[in-house]
């Protein structure tokens, strides 16, 4: 059933594994997927993965810096894994605790973990416990509810009211009997109430000296009562005192129980702790706080969720430093996990790309992509003006044919370019051009045609415009993923605003299950950056930034910061978690 199971330390040291009956291929591709994509990149929220045709479940041990894998076919239900990694964790923890808490990869390497029985062992248990509760018997008919109820019960009449039982209908017999003189009742004596006014004179109907049962009170009749109340006032609460023994450097705190808490520099030591494994429930209201945090700066709220519990299952089991509080270690993993989810796996380096292609006698082709209105035509023409002071030429394809004006906008930057760079100063050629059809053209045969005209007139690089649609216009979509799939550009480049938080996330998502769709090849191509626009409008709420990056696993390539050709920066990963983490 399960294809491999392999325990290995977060040095890649492997100190066990296991490979099922049959199966030939290395497990060694899957895993290193596994922590290419998920371990190295913060994203353990999820204790799942998929890879190809196998599904993966792992378990780290934060306390002895281990990693539990296990893989199996994806078409199959196994109900016992999640319990059965566990059980395999706590298990291999106790039988090699010594050995673990060794440091030093050289002896873990000398060390022999031979544990293929206790492996088999608890594998034959959690087979057998899933199949004894699969096999649960059915109940009979007789054991239903459903067996208890009459026909009759079960019949409605027109009005949706169930016909009474035999036993509660009036016998008919009962009218004719009534008919008949019956014999006269008694009626009964309504019983009132007899107020006893006591006498005539005012002195009788006097009750003040009486209590309340009508007797008399002790004394005069006459006499009012009086109550002493006799009020012992409370002792003194000591004054908090504070001891300090010149011999240690212990403080010794004697407060008493009415002072209420910790004042002063004492109430920094509350939530301290000394060499101790953190649990879910020590993080659980930080990690609550620090996605409130995260929320607030427009981070979007299903990804501030998973961020919280990836940085849980990363600092759970984990040895505490003394004097180190929970909150100051939670937000130290926070800010390290964001840092990283901002420098992905994958690093798009445009200038060594274009020299490559330069090499090959070819132009890089560049496609941006997004919804309406964030600013697509005007940071293509920021990053031309980018290429153009890097000493590239640039052919502009204008395949945006549905927005009126759109061809209009790039002829002007090409104009403005054009004018920063003379033709005169690159030997009387113009550094920028724009290739167009006009409007209502099929777009990918626009951007086909404009790539056979950067090949043979020689530019280093064709930026190719297309239209905004929203994410949900599928015949747009379906448009966008044929121009993709039809040229195959070097670069796809989604441009998406800083302002928006959840937005962003649906927008990558269906932008890269379009593409996926439609594409004619096994291996579709998917957006490879993204370029964030109006980041100077945002002041702190960089939190877009996170989901974007978080949602595709794909670096953020630009960022703009303005409405001239110079404000295009690359994306700082410190300075945007600083941001960030920033109360």
């Amino acid at each position: 059933m399960l294809d491999f199971f392999t325990i290995f330390s977060k040095g890649g040291i492997v100190l066990w594994c296991f490979q099922g009956a049959g199966v030939t291929e290395s497990f060694t591709g899957p895993v290193n997927a596994l922590i290419r994509s998920v371990i190295l990149q913060e994203r353990s929220g999820n204790n799942s993965y998929t890879h190809e045709a196998l599904s993966l479940k792992y378990k780290l041990d934060n306390e002895f810096e281990l990693i539990f894998v296990v893989g199996f076919q994806k078409i199959l239900t196994l109900t016992y894994v999640d319990k059965f990694i566990d059980d395999i964790q706590l298990h291999f923890r106790d039988r090699y605790k010594n050995d673990l808490e060794q440091k030093g990869a050289l002896k873990l390497i000398q060390n022999n973990f031979d544990f293929d029985d206790d492996f088999k062992m608890l594998l034959r248990e959690a087979e057998e416990s899933s199949k004894a509760r699969s096999h649960a018997t059915m109940r009979t008919f007789k054991e239903s509810e459903k067996s208890q109820k009459t026909v009759k019960s079960m019949i409605e009449t027109k009005g949706g009211e169930k016909v009474k039982e035999p036993g509660g209908k009036k016998n008919k017999n009962t009218k004719k009997e009534g008919n008949k003189s019956p014999k006269p009742q008694k009626p009964k004596e309504k019983q009132m109430r007899v107020w006893d006014m006591g006498g005539s004179s005012t002195k009788e109907l006097d009750y003040s000296g009486r209590n309340g049962d009508g007797s008399q009170n002790g004394g005069d009749q006459n006499q009012e009562a009086h109550i002493d109340l006799v009020c012992t006032p409370p002792p003194p609460v000591p004054p908090k005192r504070f001891l300090v023994k010149e011999t240690s450097p212990l403080i010794t705190l004697l407060i008493s129980k009415k002072a209420g808490g910790f004042g002063g520099m004492f109430g920094m030591l509350k939530g301290l702790v000394g060499s101790k494994s953190l649990t879910r429930e020590d993080m659980e209201s930080v990690l609550e706080k620090m996605r409130e945090h995260l929320i607030a700066k427009n981070v979007a709220a299903d990804i501030s969720s998973q961020l919280c519990d990836s940085v849980a299952k990363k600092l759970e089991g984990k040895v505490m430093g003394t004097f180190t509080t929970v909150a100051s270690t939670v937000k130290q993993a926070l800010q390290d996990s964001l840092v990283q989810i901002l420098q992905p796996k994958r690093r798009v380096d445009i200038l060594r790309d274009v020299m490559e292609a330069q090499s090959q006698r070819r132009p890089f082709v560049i496609t941006f992509c997004g919804v309406n209105g964030v600013g697509k035509s005007t940071n293509l023409a920021k990053i031309s003006f980018w290429l153009i002071e890097n000493g590239f030429t640039v052919l502009i394809a204008a395949c945006d044919t549905f927005r009126a004006g759109a061809v209009e906008q790039l002829r002007t930057h090409q104009r403005r370019l054009n004018s920063l760079h003379p033709p005169q100063q690159h030997g009387g050629r113009p550094v920028v051009q724009l290739y167009e059809k006009g409007y209502g053209k099929d777009a990918a045969g626009i951007a086909m045609e404009a790539i056979a005209y950067a090949r043979n007139q020689a530019f280093d690089v064709v930026l190719v415009d297309t239209a905004g649609r929203m994410q949900d216009n599928a015949p747009l979509m379906t448009a966008l993923a044929k121009l993709i799939a039809v040229n195959m550009p070097d670069l796809v480049l989604f441009v998406g605003e800083a302002l928006v938080g959840n937005e962003a996330v649906d927008q990558l998502v269906k932008f890269n299950q379009a593409l996926a769709d439609h594409s004619m090849s096994d291996k579709p191509r998917l957006i490879d950056g993204i370029v964030l626009t109006k980041f100077d409008t945002i002041d702190d709420k960089v939190g877009a930034a996170i989901s974007m990056t978080y949602i595709t696993g794909q670096p953020i390539v630009f960022v703009g910061t303005g409405q001239t050709y110079n404000d295009l920066r690359s994306l700082n990963a410190r300075a945007v978690v600083s941001a960030l983490m920033k109360a």
